[in-house]
């Protein structure tokens, strides 16, 4: 067990040099309020004269002190008859607090085996040159050091103050709950009003404390000017508490007081020691992997640079191919994400085009009307149903021109992230990382338009051929036949009674055109395009015949403004039914048409060109001998990361070699 404590020290030097922050070694930590007596207490502990003194705060950073003892013949004694090694520290002066610790080992026959942190004082109120939030400095410097759940609190508290008001027990229970890693010390005994005594507060009346409550005599102001030793303050200290707490003597005092925090580190270093070794473990890993991804600094930088291109080159590549080494889980990327611009986005924005969207029946009404010409028109011209169905189509180039930017932007974003998750050497070279994503946005940039282009011209390739002898649409049209002409059938059995239907055919010879059989079995839409003629004979009939003018006044019916709206004739109606149905089943035609073809262009023109090309146009535009040192130029803080790395790493498996060298049989 006694070897602990020289482990802990070893461990301790070992990262003096790197800071031993990052690991929770054990220790004992002081806390106390302004001349409390924290000194005087440490002092005792070491047997000499070793703090400095003063009004104030005169402790402004931590003090790791290392107690080590030795035989009486060990030949350091002779050689360190002090028992004292510094280490060398900073001229600078301190207005306020640092965290910056000092070290300080001491060997010595007449100590016990301790590592101590002494920490400035708890104060209220600035004096002097003292910041204004010297309180508050202070205080978040304490619980730094006592929320290592492996440190024990020496909380310092005046026995000539209310216990109940400690200030270093109530910062202790911030961080130690239920007290099991707390230790009390009462100092200044001597100094307690007349016709007073500690008892109640030594055996735990006042404020139970599970470690314990010790308590000490301290050499007072007038004995330290007069030189009294720390040898004869002890013999005073032990003399006093047999007069004073005869029955208490054996379990307070200085002596008393090394003796159970050298027993108390022991056993929290037992208890401590297999996480702390696990964690040692762990972090050399971390720091061997964090390492690694810095890089050795570079020899070969030619060999580097080539590496480099190709592999960020590969990571490209496997990232919309789905096959690089880290895969993200937060969100679609790469590859995937592109598959879901075109069969997500892309698919969805086509399906919610209406195929009539933004046509009115007055359009097509007029459409019609502006086909036929100065002449009244005996059936539908196609060519109107041609120019509506144009516009229709010409709907679908925005969204197929949003599809390719989406993919564009989406190849984008997969430069940063190789550069983050696949390729982290890059950030060890700032220019070569610019320069690369320079060179792959240049390239997309000059494939944008060209992608662009084609997909304009799958949109103007079907305006400019409509296929009215696509199978689909004249299957589709061959259903409309079969069902207007049943309507049509319906319409005539629906005549009244009274009036013969030879008559009804004689109201209107011109009813069923010439011809129309014909068409109905070669021409399916053109049949449909004159069905809508077959009842001009009833349209006709529904005509009124114009009112007579009033006598004495003449009406010039050119005067008469053409109507802007108004309810259709039956024959306009079934006129622009025709041509709605006829437009929205050619537009699904194109609709599938285009949501076939956009997504390969934009893989061959885009996705595919980019692949294919990436790695020669990297090499062709970086791979040169006058771009080699300043494209491989290291950022100014990554030499010293990794010599920060470097250096904790080696710390880090010494202090594991420092903890394996522990047989398990010492920790019993």
């Amino acid at each position: 067990m006694e070897a602990l404590i020289p482990v802990i020290n070893k461990l301790q030097d070992v990262f003096n040099t790197v800071g031993a922050d990052i690991i929770q070694l054990p220790q004992i930590v002081v806390v106390g309020t302004q001349s409390s007596g924290k000194s005087s207490v440490l002092e005792s502990l070491v047997g000499r004269d070793i703090l400095p003194r003063g009004t104030g705060i005169v402790t402004r950073r931590p003090l790791i002190l290392q107690l080590v003892h030795i035989d009486p013949d060990d030949s350091r004694k002779a050689n360190e008859e002090n028992g004292i090694i510094t280490f060398s520290l900073s001229s600078k002066e301190f207005l306020g607090i640092s965290d910056e610790p000092i070290h300080l080992k001491i060997f010595s026959p007449h100590v016990v085996n301790l590592t101590l942190v002494d920490l400035p004082g708890i104060t209220k109120v600035p004096v002097g040159d003292q910041p204004k939030d010297i309180e508050i400095q202070i205080r978040e410097l304490i619980l730094k050091y006592i929320s290592n759940p492996n440190s024990i609190i020496l909380a310092v508290t005046a026995a000539n103050t209310d216990m109940a008001t400690s200030e270093a027990l109530k910062v202790a229970r911030e961080v130690d709950l239920d007290g099991r890693r707390t230790l009390a010390v009462v100092t200044k005994l001597d100094l307690m009003d007349a016709g007073t005594d500690a008892m109640d507060v030594l055996m735990g009346r006042v404020i139970p404390v599970k470690l314990g409550i010790i308590g000490v005599v301290n050499r007072s102001q007038l004995d330290i000017n007069q030189k009294k030793s720390v040898a004869d303050s002890i013999r005073d200290e032990y003399a006093f508490l047999q007069k004073r707490y005869p029955s208490l003597a054996n379990r307070n005092g200085t002596k008393y007081l090394a003796r159970t925090l050298n027993r108390l580190l022991m056993h929290h270093i037992r208890d401590c020691l297999p996480e702390l070794k696990t964690r040692i473990n762990v972090l050399a890993a971390q720091y061997q992997s964090l390492l690694n991804s810095y890089g050795e600094p570079v020899d070969d930088k030619s060999a580097t640079l080539l590496q480099l291109i190709t592999k960020f080159a590969a990571e490209y590549c496997n990232t919309i191919e789905g096959t690089a080494k880290y895969i993200e889980t937060a969100e679609l990327c790469g590859g995937a994400r592109i598959c879901y611009i075109f069969h997500e986005t892309f698919g969805r924005t086509l399906e919610s085009v209406d195929p009539l969207g933004g046509l009115t029946t007055i359009d097509v009404l007029t459409a019609i009307r502006n086909a036929t010409g100065p002449r009244p028109a005996l059936f539908v011209p196609e060519v109107s149903f041609e120019l509506l169905v144009k516009r229709q189509i010409k709907r679908l180039e925005e969204p197929s021109l949003r599809c390719v930017e989406l993919v564009h932007e989406e190849m984008q974003r997969i430069i940063q992230h190789c550069s983050n998750y696949s390729t982290q050497e890059l950030l060890r070279f700032p220019k070569l990382h610019d320069a690369i994503v320079e060179v792959v946005t240049s390239l997309l940039r000059k494939r944008l338009p060209v992608t662009n282009e084609m997909v304009h011209n799958l949109v103007a390739i079907e305006l400019a051929y409509i296929n009215t002898k696509h199978p689909d649409f004249a299957d589709a049209c061959g259903l409309m036949n079969n069902n207007i002409e049943e309507q049509r059938r319906n319409r005539m059995r629906d005549l009244p009674p009274a009036v013969p239907r030879d008559k009804a055919a004689a109201s209107g010879p011109q009813s069923v055109p010439v011809g129309e059989q014909v068409d109905n079995a070669t021409g399916g839409w053109r049949g449909m395009l004159r069905r809508g003629e077959e009842s001009v004979a009833g349209d006709r009939a529904m005509l009124q015949a114009p009112a007579s003018p009033q006598k004495g006044h003449a009406v010039n019916l050119l005067d008469v403004p053409v109507p802007v709206s108004r309810k259709l004739s039956a024959r306009e109606q079934r006129d622009c039914e025709v041509i709605e149905r006829l437009i929205k089943s050619y537009f699904l035609i194109v609709r599938k048409n285009i949501q076939d073809s956009v997504p390969k262009a934009v893989m061959h023109f885009l996705v595919n060109h980019v692949k294919d090309s990436l790695q020669s146009e990297l090499v062709g535009q970086l791979y040169k001998t006058v771009l080699l040192n300043d494209l491989l130029t290291e950022s100014e803080d990554m030499a010293q990361r990794r010599n920060e790395a470097a250096d904790m790493l080696k710390a880090l498996q010494k202090a594991s070699q420092v903890i394996a060298e522990i047989r398990e049989t010492h920790l019993w």
